[in-house]
Parts: C-alpha cells; sequence; structure tokens
C-alpha cells in the first residue's frame, strides 16, 4: 500500500542521515587555554555580596591578562585580577593540537584559576565578566560570562574610582605569533593531573567501511522503496475487471 512505501521511505531517510553522522566527525575545537569553570557559573544567579569572581583556564593566563566586572549600568567594579591555587576541573576539558597534518586531542583535569575582586556591588541585575588572555601557542583567549545578581546593594569602598584602562598593548599583538610575548609554562609541570594524555587512535578499515556500507544499503533501500508501485490496488482493479 503506499503507506507502507512512504513510511520506509521515511525510515530509509532516517537511518541515512544516522549513518552520515558516523561518516562526517564533528568539527575539532581548536581553541588553547580556554576557560573551562567559573564562580559563580554561567547564567546563574548571585544572592549575596562576594568579594570576587573566579575563572578556571585549562593553563596558566598570561601576566599581562586582562579581565572586567561590569555592572548592570556600565559601570566597571574590578579591581584587578591574582592568581591562585590550581583546582581539578568539575569534568575534564578536550582541546585538539594539529600534529603531523591531523587533529589529536588533549584532556586536560585541572583548572588554573584567575580571581577577579569585586570592589562592591552598586545594583542588582546583569553582571558580565570579560578576559582576554594569550595561550602558550600565541593564540588568543577572550570570552564573557555573564550572571544576575540579587542580592543586597553594598556601597563603594572609601576613595575608590572606577577602573577605565583598557587592554594592554601585549594583548594586541595575540595571534602574532612571532611577536607575542612568551607566555610561562612551568606551572603545568608542578600540577601532575594537568598534563595532557594524548590518546593514539590507530587509523582501521572499519573506520570508514562499514558507515560505508550502511550508507550504500540505506541508499538501495530508498530506490527501492521509490520504485516500487503500489501492488495492493493493482489487485483490486482485476479482480473489479473479471466481475
Amino acid at each position: 500500500m503506499r503507506w507502507v512505501r512512504v513510511s520506509l521511505i521515511r525510515i530509509a531517510a532516517l537511518t541515512l542521515v544516522a549513518a552520515l553522522g558516523l561518516v562526517l566527525p564533528a568539527s575539532p575545537a581548536w581553541a588553547h587555554g580556554q576557560l573551562a569553570m567559573s564562580d559563580p557559573v554561567q547564567d546563574s544567579t548571585v544572592d549575596k555580596p562576594r568579594a570576587d569572581v573566579t575563572l578556571y583556564f585549562t593553563e596558566q593566563p598570561a601576566s599581562f591578562a586582562w579581565f572586567t566586572v561590569t555592572a548592570p549600568s556600565g559601570l566597571r567594579v574590578d579591581g584587578g585580577w591574582r592568581g591562585g591555587e590550581p583546582k581539578r576541573l568539575d569534568k575534564p576539558v578536550q582541546e585538539y593540537f594539529l600534529v603531523d597534518g591531523k587533529f589529536e586531542p588533549r584532556s586536560y583535569n585541572t583548572g588554573f584559576p584567575a580571581i577577579v575582586p569585586v570592589s562592591h556591588w552598586p545594583e542588582q541585575g546583569l553582571y558580565t565578566v570579560a578576559y582576554q588572555s594569550v595561550a602558550s601557542d600565541g593564540e588568543a583567549v577572550k570570552g564573557q560570562l555573564r550572571f544576575t545578581y540579587s542580592g543586597a546593594v553594598t556601597p563603594a569602598p572609601a576613595g575608590w574610582t572606577a577602573p577605565t584602562a583598557g587592554p594592554p598593548e601585549a594583548l594586541a599583538r595575540a595571534g602574532d605569533k612571532e611577536s607575542a610575548p612568551a607566555v610561562p609554562q612551568q606551572t603545568r609541570a608542578a600540577v601532575p593531573e594537568a598534563q595532557p594524555t594524548v590518546p593514539k587512535t590507530p587509523f582501521v578499515l572499519t573506520d570508514w567501511l562499514i558507515p560505508a556500507l550502511i550508507i550504500a544499503g540505506v541508499g538501495a533501500m530508498v530506490w527501492l522503496a521509490a520504485r516500487r508501485a503500489p501492488v495492493q490496488p493493482e489487485k483490486k482493479r482485476r479482480k473489479a475487471a473479471l466481475r
């Protein structure tokens, strides 16, 4: 019947899409030194004043990294930043490196903190934390996270003035590996669990043969289902003609 043919075509098409997902790998994320964890977390709500916010990266931020905390009205309430004790991540983070023309994953289990003091909480609403740094390979590391503050409003410290300085000049050269300043890496060696592990995944024939056979088989199913004529209505017409 016609509905059987249509169902076969739909099932075959869905199977083909699933098979293509096996053959076509996801695009690798090759950002290095990325943000791995934060306190507070993205899109969370902070219900009481706190002295700072902390961002954890897969490697130590550059000494000239730049961090800001901005209140809903646009007022900056950050006060520089400092490092801290590395902390084990809630879940490992993978970064991809190009090795001999192939992207290979490296897993990181430790976060390196950047602690950004918050001078005061002038209003409730959406706060934005922005960061800029340079990874050990010279690539730029930048981004934002946001959270909502619903706690008590607190006054600015005596003699405090809002910071206005922009990113240092060194960050403007991020991405230019020839001119970018060197980023120290000794912190990685001091924390064993932060050492990257590179899993070896040798290529084997079944990596592509099995999905290819699945696609070929599903394609044949689609072709046959599309060409198959509805048999049952033809039988009914013959019976009617004989009467």
